[in-house]
């Protein structure tokens, strides 16, 4: 048995597993965190042979991870929350102020919520006021300067110089398995409601290559939308988070949906010290890992 004062556990290595839970894999982890595949591998081995035990699952056709491996990601996210408000909070200034913040259902997600937690807990003279909207409606409130700051979702080329990129995913078009499509008719488009971007692009953009879309429901929740794709009650536009393994994706008669990203957009007029720090947090866990975690 290995002594508990020889074992260690890395920051560093931490952040690589959790890295490679994010992304996907340690050549995906590797790419984002701006390391070759063979630094993140040497920092998982160091880690396994201290700890005794593998956390990855190499085995063909395994997972990701093996048991111990998944056990350490669960105190990973708490080691390194811990880490991480500890050193903000030694750099701290004292800030007071108030920010306006704008949120999609999609973006009060577990990596967006800790990062707002820890900057309550380090600057509570700072009043953060939030918002949840769809896209459309927080991109308007920008603009009016009613919100200094908005987590929004975008089409990948609307993305401006000024936004910061929290990640980027895929749209698609999907539908249940055991939904079949009658050819000659109208695909029925299980649609979010007026205020929905993807709504506007499949009427206004989507139809141009000759699909007829007849929009048998509408919902504001993206759980509605999944849920009326999983009962067969038509095809919708979901993203890579909202994908089911009784969905399926499909092309046929249908144009193929541009690649949407996640993005940290400011007011323009919309400037204090509080509002940098706050931004300067998030772009901070961004490096950290190349990207935030949204909840699915």
């Amino acid at each position: 048995m290995i002594e508990t004062n020889s074992r260690r556990l890395d920051i560093d290595a931490l952040r690589a597993l959790r890295a490679i839970k994010m992304h996907g894999g340690v050549t995906r982890a590797a790419d984002a965190l701006g390391l070759s595949q063979s630094a993140v591998s040497h920092k998982i081995r160091r880690m396994e042979t201290s700890l005794g035990c593998d956390l990855l699952d190499r085995r063909p056709g395994g997972g990701t991870f093996t048991a111990d491996g998944d056990a350490l990601l669960a105190y990973a996210g708490k080691i390194l929350g811990l880490h991480d408000e500890a050193l903000v909070s030694l750099a701290k200034a004292d800030l007071a102020g108030r920010i306006l913040l704008g949120l999609t259902e999609d973006t009060t997600c577990s990596d967006l919520s800790r990062i707002l937690g820890r900057f309550r807990r380090l600057h509570p003279q700072v009043a953060v006021r939030t918002k949840v909207r769809m896209s459309l409606v927080l991109r308007s409130m920008l603009e009016r300067g009613e919100l200094d700051v908005a987590i929004v979702q975008v089409f990948a080329h609307e993305v401006r110089p000024a936004d910061i990129v929290l990640l980027r995913e895929d749209l698609h078009w999907v539908k249940s398995r055991d939904l079949e499509l009658e050819g000659g008719s109208a695909v029925p488009f299980l649609s979010f409601d007026e205020d929905c971007f993807y709504r506007r692009w499949a009427i206004d953009i989507g139809q141009d290559g000759g699909a007829d879309l007849e929009t048998v429901f509408e919902c504001s929740s993206a759980a509605g939308i999944v849920a009326a794709v999983q009962a067969g009650l038509g095809v919708a536009l979901l993203s890579d988070r909202h994908l089911r393994p009784d969905m399926e994706i499909i092309g046929e008669r249908l144009p193929a949906p541009p690649p949407l990203a996640y993005v940290a957009r400011r007011a323009k007029k919309a400037r204090n010290p509080a509002l940098e720090s706050f931004v300067s947090e998030v772009q901070a866990e961004i490096s950290r890992y190349g990207k935030l975690a949204l909840a699915g």
